[in-house]
């Protein structure tokens, strides 16, 4: 593959026999007074595709303040939910004229530090971040130097930031009441071993809906590592299988839980809403792969990312000052 060679306004300039001014004013669109003649302008547009001229949008934002660009840190792209998410935010910011740049921090503080260093470095507008565990003071550094910064699906609620989050408590507690009105008592939940809020919701949710039907036992909440997901994966699901009282039904507490789940029930051989119920938090065309139907939790993605892409942008172009915003959509439970 051969090396691709910045054309620059002073070739074509060369070519077409004109200045280098001229040459600007016709590609930045600036000639408004037809200082520039029909046919020179012709020349100088055909030249330009001819050469494959690429404009250096980064150095032209950067005189007039802005790069039109956005970073985007995610947790873990691998997980679908987060490579959907991207793929809108991508979307809708390209509808206002914003590129994004993504880094991926794989759950690790260490890399969404370096992502937040390199973005910075890269001179995006703002952030837009799905903080990794441990990472206030981080979020706080930005807060407090006043970058433009938007947090989805996690948040820090003792930070005054604009956040994009679901109503992770409510829909917790709605999903296990359902199981229970389906007649399931004796009901585990598995989730990530974290201190993060989003987390912390979901099984506070758990915990009261179980407690207030006078069901909850706290062996019943199983914890798996991230870095660790399937062989502690193995271990819950082993545990659960055998335990004394028959574990009825299972909830996730996120979509990839969801799957490494499902997937070591299959292993031990278990008829899945035969042997035992599921809930699973997301939905995954892995599942539709599966001769059975279980309920799950659909968070509004796209609505999501078209929020998060507004008050980032809202941020980064409003001049006077604004109060900061918490946004709590409302996921969904589907029951199949």
């Amino acid at each position: 593959m051969k090396n691709i060679k910045r054309v620059s306004l002073k070739i074509i300039a060369k070519e077409v026999g004109v200045s280098v001014a001229t040459v600007s004013l016709v590609l930045n669109g600036k000639d408004k007074n037809g200082r520039v003649s029909k046919e020179v302008s012709r020349k100088i547009i055909e030249k330009a595709n001819e050469l494959n001229y690429i404009p250096n949008t980064l150095a032209k934002a950067l005189k007039v303040g802005n790069s039109k660009t956005i970073g985007l840190i995610v947790a873990d792209i691998s997980n679908v939910f987060f490579g959907t998410l991207a793929l809108y935010i991508q979307n809708y910011a390209e509808k206002r004229g914003y590129a994004v740049l993504m880094g991926n921090t794989n759950e690790r503080l260490e890399e969404m530090s370096n992502m937040i260093t390199l973005l910075t470095a890269r001179q995006v507008d703002g952030l837009i971040i799905t903080p990794t565990e441990g990472s206030l003071e981080l979020v706080k550094y930005l807060v407090d130097n006043a970058k433009p910064l938007v947090l989805l699906d996690r948040s820090f609620p003792e930070l005054t930031v604009d956040s994009v989050l679901i109503n992770n408590f409510e829909i917790s507690y709605n999903s296990t009441k359902s199981l229970i009105d389906r007649g399931f008592s004796n009901i585990a939940f598995v989730t990530y071993k974290q201190n993060q809020y989003h987390i912390n919701e979901r099984r506070r949710g758990f915990i009261e809906a179980m407690t207030a039907h006078g069901l909850f036992k706290s062996d019943i909440i199983r914890e798996v590592r991230h870095g660790f997901l399937r062989g502690d994966m193995e271990q819950a699901i082993s545990y659960i299988l055998a335990c004394e009282e028959k574990i009825e039904a299972v909830f996730f507490a996120t979509n990839s839980i969801s799957i490494a789940g499902v997937k070591s029930l299959l292993e031990h051989g278990v008829a899945i809403q035969d042997d035992i119920q599921i809930m699973c938090f997301d939905e995954s065309e892995a599942f539709y792969l599966l001769p059975v139907s279980f309920p799950f939790i659909k968070q509004p993605i796209e609505e999501m990312a078209k929020k998060a892409i507004e008050l980032l942008v809202d941020q980064i172009e409003k001049q006077s000052e604004r109060k900061s915003q918490t946004c709590v959509m409302e996921a969904q439970l589907v029951l199949n």
